[in-house]
């Protein structure tokens, strides 16, 4: 079965964004980049909350055709035109979308029906609101954190409203030359 994985960078106190949606904090470098797409790549399925789907379609499928655009762009672009895209919405119109489902209901329902499905983990990318609902109804498997060396002291927290303890193990960690951290977690004993 695939499991569900929430993918975000993180501060050092907890924060997956400033008190107004900032995320000029995060740091990312090539070193990341190629990391990261390494282990995308593999997958077919990706799951955003509205306002995290709404800034990738922004952005992503016309970033390649930039002509600035980087090595980054170009491969991240290509990977998000080819990728399943879940999106966890009440207000979307599923009218013109291609290669993406909404999720309105029946979210414990539809989630464990992706999971069964054929293919790597499901990636929840940012989207602390649909994350923290999918917390709540212990549907994620795993954390991959990117834990940036900052303190913001108030913000949106990854972790809210957090009602039973999660254990978690550790598979792995990266350190990488930008002073971010990497930690690769499942849940319980899995």
């Amino acid at each position: 079965m695939r499991k569900l994985i929430s993918f975000v960078h993180i501060s050092l106190d907890g924060f997956v964004a400033g008190p107004n949606g900032e995320m000029d904090w995060i740091q990312v470098n090539q070193e990341i980049f190629d990391h990261v797409g390494k282990r995308i790549s593999k997958g077919n399925t990706a799951l955003y909350g509205r306002t995290t789907y709404q800034m990738m379609e922004s952005y992503w499928p016309t970033a390649a055709d930039q002509p600035n655009a980087s090595k980054h762009d170009i491969e991240h672009a290509q990977w998000y035109s080819k990728v399943h895209k879940v999106v966890l919405s009440n207000t979307l119109d599923e009218t013109n979308l291609t290669n993406t489902t909404i999720i309105r209901n029946n979210l414990v329902e539809r989630i464990n029906e992706i999971k069964q499905q054929d293919g790597e983990d499901i990636l929840v990318f940012g989207s602390p609101t649909a994350t923290h609902s999918l917390m709540q109804l212990q549907l994620i498997d795993g954390y991959w954190l990117f834990v940036n060396p900052v303190v913001l002291g108030k913000g949106i927290p990854l972790f809210a409203n957090i009602e039973t303890s999660v254990k978690l193990k550790l598979l792995s960690t990266q350190q990488f030359n930008c002073g971010v951290i990497e930690l690769n977690y499942i849940t319980g004993d899995q």
